[in-house]
């Protein structure tokens, strides 16, 4: 009897995609860009249209890899952006090459995707000639020693591959390592065992309208291999076989997408090939749960994805227009800065610095401090200093947390383009009323079986009831 057998495979990618109802388009008089308007008709997501300038700031190229996609000389067609929750606009140590903050995802000059194709059993995976061949994509599903199913992988025209993971090897596109809450950083701070996969995802984008977006757990090594080992959790029925990783790529679709209105959705994990199944007693446990046959693996705007160490955020390009761009949201914090807000206590003029710094002004009086029981903002003074370093606001004699105020500088987290009214609790992130009632409102994957709400731009656990508070400046008093 021979040792492999070839069996033919069904692209799971021809699979019927979700009809989501659309909004009515703006029929105003603003001039749209060929971009745009080819974006517009041909998404799910629709958002009012904005002026030619506005949506050329908010398309605008970023400074990613070439290798992402980065244009030379014609623009390309912008996917969406992954946004790594916990970082406000830029990492730590700062976004270096692959290992950035926010990654963009282009349309590639020429595909790179890949798609199941034909099925081999064999003895030895290692010794498969599918396997050894450098330029073939594989993944082994080891059943036993002396047995194991490699799905060999073929190349597919329509489709871009983007691959992330702990890894810095070439394959991965996007370097994501372990998020540490903001209140626990420290300079040169590593995770000593991280939990994220070395080759954690994989996600392919269709090439044309719709540009779908769908996601599969694990990702192709430098050899172009998946290996899921003998104790790996898989599962072979029916002729069809699939597996999980070891600590699960979960991911969770916000119910009425990225929007002032949204709910949160239900967590669930995604297989190897893209099948969707409710959650494991913990990360790591043995075995999978049930199928959900009614969802899907297709990226949304507003999609969540959980690496077990990072969280990341989808925003498909058109979403992106309902959130204010950099230029906007510096634009709202001159306003702020423009009304002269006053200290209560010190009368001096407090100054919010336009974007995330580590300079000067937040040693300083101008630095603005706010009262998290009340919201009340001064600047830093002495007044009402308690022993638990709690403090008395002198406006209302309320005790509580007086920490200092920074905006929140990546835009991609605002549900809205509104003015930053609110602060989180207890890190005085700012960002629209809307933004931190949604973000207050989602339960974020910690630890192996826990959920908890958190601040999008630097992961510390939410406190208190609801999460965050209305600011109160004395402003526009001359």
């Amino acid at each position: 009897m021979p040792d492999t057998q070839q069996i033919a495979l069904e692209d799971p990618n021809k699979q019927k995609l979700q009809q989501v109802p659309q909004e009515p388009a703006n029929n105003g008089d603003t001039k749209q860009t060929d971009l745009v308007q080819t974006v517009k008709e041909q998404l799910p997501e629709v958002v009012p249209l904005e002026t030619k300038s506005s949506l050329k700031a908010k398309l605008s190229l970023g400074d990613d890899d070439k290798k992402h996609g980065s244009p030379k000389k014609v623009t390309p067609l912008k996917y969406g952006e992954i946004v790594v929750l916990g970082y406000n606009g830029v990492l730590t140590q700062g976004d270096k090459g692959r290992r950035r903050s926010k990654f963009t995802l282009w349309k590639r000059q020429e595909a790179n995707g890949v798609k199941p194709s034909r099925k081999h059993i064999v003895k030895n995976p290692q010794a498969s000639h599918v396997v050894q061949d450098s330029k073939q994509h594989s993944v082994s599903f080891t059943l036993s020693r002396n047995q194991a199913i490699v799905i060999e992988y073929v190349h597919n025209e329509d489709t871009d591959m983007f691959q992330i993971g702990r890894s810095s090897e070439g394959p991965i596109d996007f370097v994501v390592m372990d998020t540490v809450p903001g209140d626990q950083r420290v300079d040169n701070y590593t995770v000593s065992q991280s939990t994220i996969s070395r080759f954690a995802c994989r996600i392919l984008v269709e090439r044309n309208p719709p540009y779908t977006a769908r996601i599969f757990a694990a990702g192709f090594d430098s050899h172009r291999n998946i290996f899921l080992g003998e104790k790996a959790t898989k599962w072979h029925t029916d002729g069809e076989i699939d597996g999980l990783t070891t600590n699960g790529i979960l991911i969770m679709h916000p119910v009425g997408g990225f929007t002032v209105d949204a709910k949160p959705g239900v967590w669930r994990e995604v297989s190897v090939g893209g099948g969707i199944y409710a959650l494991r007693e913990s990360r790591s446990t043995p075995g999978k749960s049930c199928v959900i046959e009614e969802e899907d693996n297709v990226l949304r705007d507003g999609t969540l994805i959980d690496l077990c160490g990072a969280t990341l955020l989808w925003r498909s390009a058109l979403g992106l227009l309902a959130s204010p761009s950099p230029k906007e949201l510096e634009e709202e914090i001159k306003k702020i800065n423009a009304g002269r807000p006053q200290c209560p206590v010190g009368l001096n003029t407090l100054v919010l610095p336009h974007r995330q710094s580590k300079g000067t002004l937040m040693a300083t009086e101008k630095q603005p401090h706010v009262y998290l029981y009340c919201g009340h903002v001064h600047g830093m003074h002495e007044w009402g200093q308690k022993e638990d370093d709690n403090r008395q606001c002198p406006m209302c004699l309320k005790v509580g947390p007086f920490v200092r105020l920074l905006p929140g500088s990546e835009t991609s987290l605002y549900v809205e383009s509104a003015p930053p009214t609110h602060c989180f609790s207890p890190c005085g992130h700012m960002a629209s009323e809307e933004s931190v009632k949604y973000w207050s409102s989602i339960p974020i994957p910690h630890g192996c079986h826990g959920f908890r709400a958190a601040c999008p731009f630097c992961a510390m656990p939410l406190s208190g009831d609801p999460g965050y508070m209305r600011l109160i400046f004395q402003d526009n008093v001359d």
